[in-house]
């Protein structure tokens, strides 16, 4: 170190300007006493460093370990996976008991139902994936037999089995052929087909086959799959990637039946994570409302416009308000939004319909009831007191033009004096009063009442808009108030005003026969069932019938040729009783068995089919619901419910209907001969 110093220094002192004097001491020194305060150390360039290499005497050892490593690894990971594949198949039955008795504590029901969807989409998946490997792997072999490659047979068969692996398999798959293309081609044209054929192939399954096939089987989106599939490899290796898409769809499962894991299925669920609405109501809160326009008009390519009202722009103005009245929403931001419905309303509204949705404004959400054709008849909307019952009042009235009603709409700024004085003097036939939640039913009974005390005979109906509870016990209140009606839909309003403003006049309508009618009798007759005694089971089933929906008939009846023959009632009037049967062309049930699916009629002297039906009407009878009875897939007969008063059927109740219906057909099942089933 000090040797280079003093050469530097030397150095200096040659660069210096010949005519100045050098100064040598100064220089010499300067240096010196620089020298002396570095600490003392070995000199640098005259003491290089030894340097000796030691050859390892564990390399081979070493890299013995670590190939080992290696490759035991995953097939450690493996053997554990299968070792606890097959214990766990062992005790399969004391798992899913435990399982049960884990999560379904009170729930049983629905643990079950959530493991044996989970089973039923797994094994789906596996059964399209056998499918699609298979084939995948069928055309690889043609492909390359075509081609010239040999062992093509072998080289499809591991391109198939490979395949299940995700992602990485099928280019595993493909790179020996490719390779192989190579080595025995003296041209391009070999390699270039052989890499053809794979990327087809892929691009085929991966774009079109395997969306459409998987996404149908497992219920998961795209994007949770691959992110599920780095997951599990992460976390499990290999063994974790032929495991990612089964596993995922349990927890996929899981999250849609348990509640307390929704999340999941919000995650890694195909379903749309916004409903229609949401959407709307999300697009109306960006700035621009040409994007909710956008997606009105998508929505209206498949659904008529009451269908738009109903599930779109309705709950769009309930949730701003509910945002508004929690503080989660400005003033300024809800007359935006309120504008922005209204827009959409007069634009939509104003369009002519077209004969698909004239028909299916005319229907009810259940479709279950065929009307007479809406009259012409004057009806006002009301507002009960805010400006989104205002809103509500103009779809309304655009669905009610549209049906060849003359309708207006009143403003929700006149007071309930001002607003019962501009009814009164319309001289209207019917009166819509309408309530947006979260708004309250006060107004609503306030207006009723003073509407019907200046118009007693004006029909009255009550729109409480999207309400979900407390349904009956606000149509009550209602109903003691002075209105005709309560419904909670536009759709349920058109057919309400349709039938409020018109006298049914139409004969009533027999049951058409179904095409497979002589096939369907042939069961009904090898079950043996007609003309026989009364049976424990089906009394006790009528008697269970009547007590769990509180109504006063309830009957299992089957349909023969000429009539409707009753195996076991509660109820009936007791001329038919005695007899056990009546004609076919008065059977309501025989309608049910004509359509073959459930049938419900909330009130039968507002259907043209059965309001003048002698064996009804001459009894009062108001309410049915019947469920077909199917035996080899052909209907024979039904579980009917009757009643004396008009009642709504909750879709809790249909699908309580239809488990008592599936009781009664197994027990049919167990005493059926053996009978060849006919062709459907």
């Amino acid at each position: 170190m000090f040797s280079r110093f003093e050469t530097t220094v030397e150095q200096i002192k040659k660069d210096l300007p010949a005519s100045s004097p050098p100064p040598e001491a100064d220089l010499d020194k300067a240096g010196k006493k620089i020298a002396k305060s570095l600490p003392n150390g070995p000199d640098v360039a005259a003491s290089p460093v030894p340097v000796r290499i030691v050859e390892s005497n564990k390399g081979i050892p070493q890299l013995l370990q670590t190939v080992g490593s290696a490759v035991l690894s995953p097939l450690g990971t493996s053997a554990l996976v299968l070792l606890l594949a097959i214990f766990m198949l062992l005790q399969r039955e004391d798992l899913r008991g435990r399982i049960i008795r884990l999560i379904g504590q009170g729930r049983i029901r629905e643990t079950t139902r959530a493991m044996d969807d989970a089973a039923h989409r797994v094994a789906r998946y596996l059964a399209m994936q056998f499918l699609v490997n298979t084939g995948y792997g069928i055309l690889v072999g043609i492909g390359l037999y075509f081609i010239g490659v040999p062992n093509a047979i072998l080289w499809g068969a591991i391109a198939g089995v490979l395949r299940f692996i995700p992602y990485v398999g099928p280019w595993i798959g493909a790179a020996v052929p490719i390779l192989l293309s190579f080595a025995i081609s003296s041209s391009w044209l070999a390699p270039i087909l052989t890499v053809s054929l794979f990327v087809v192939l892929e691009l085929i399954n991966s774009n079109a086959l395997e969306p459409w096939l998987y996404g149908s089987s497992t219920g998961v989106s795209p994007i949770a799959l691959i992110i599920a599939a780095l997951f599990w490899t992460w976390l499990w290796g290999l063994v974790g990637l032929l495991l990612s898409t089964p596993l995922t769809v349990c927890l996929a499962v899981m999250g849609r039946h348990v509640p307390k894991l929704e999340f999941l299925s919000v995650l890694l669920s195909e379903d749309e994570a916004l409903s229609p609405a949401q959407e709307c109501y999300h697009r109306l809160l960006v700035p621009g409302a040409h994007q909710a326009n956008d997606l009105a008009e998508t929505y209206l390519e498949t659904h008529s416009l009451t269908a738009l009202y109903d599930n779109m722009l309705l709950p769009v103005v309930i949730a701003t308000e509910t945002d508004v009245q929690r503080g989660a929403l400005e003033e300024k931001e809800r007359s935006s939004v309120y504008e922005s419905v209204i827009e959409m309303t007069e634009e939509f509204g104003g369009r002519p319909p077209t004969p698909s949705e004239l028909e299916a404004d005319k229907t009810i959400a259940d479709k279950a009831q065929v009307l007479a054709p809406a009259p012409t008849c004057h009806v006002v909307c009301v507002p009960a007191r805010a400006e989104r019952d205002q809103i509500a009042g103009l779809m309304l009235v655009q669905l009610l033009r549209q049906q060849n009603f003359e309708a207006e709409n009143l403003s929700a700024q006149l007071a309930g004096s001002e607003i019962v004085e501009a009814v009164a003097r319309t001289d209207c036939d019917a009166i819509c009063i309408s309530v947006v939640p979260p708004s309250t039913l006060i107004h609503a009974r306030y207006l009723t009442r003073k509407l019907r005390e200046q118009l007693p005979h004006a029909k009255i109906v009550v729109g409480f808009w999207g309400a979900t509870e407390n349904i009956a016990n606000a149509a009550h209140g209602l109903r003691e108030s002075g209105a005709d009606e309560t419904v909670v839909s536009f759709a349920e309003a058109v057919v309400q005003l349709a039938k409020l403003s018109g006298t049914i006049t139409d004969e009533m309508a027999e049951a058409p026969v179904p095409e497979n009618e002589e096939a369907r009798l042939q069961q009904l007759t090898a079950l043996q069932v007609l003309d026989t005694p009364n049976e424990p089971f089906f009394d006790s089933m009528a008697a269970r019938l009547a007590r769990v929906f509180e109504v006063q008939i309830a009957f299992i009846a089957f349909i023969d040729g000429e009539r409707e023959w009753f195996k076991s009632q509660i109820g009936l009037p007791e001329e038919i009783a005695a007899t056990r049967s009546a004609p076919r062309a008065l059977s309501i049930c025989a309608h049910t068995v004509a359509i073959n699916e459930l049938l419900v009629v909330e009130d039968i002297a507002r259907d043209k089919r059965f309001a003048n039906n002698p064996l009804l009407k001459g009894r009062g009878l108001r309410f049915y619901a019947g469920m077909p009875l199917r035996i080899n897939k052909f209907p024979i007969g039904s579980i009917c419910l009757l009643d004396t008063k008009p009642r709504r059927f909750s879709e809790e109740s249909r699908r309580l209907l239809h488990v008592m219906a599936d009781e009664v057909t197994e027990e049919l099942e167990r005493r059926l001969p053996l009978v060849e089933k006919p062709a459907a």
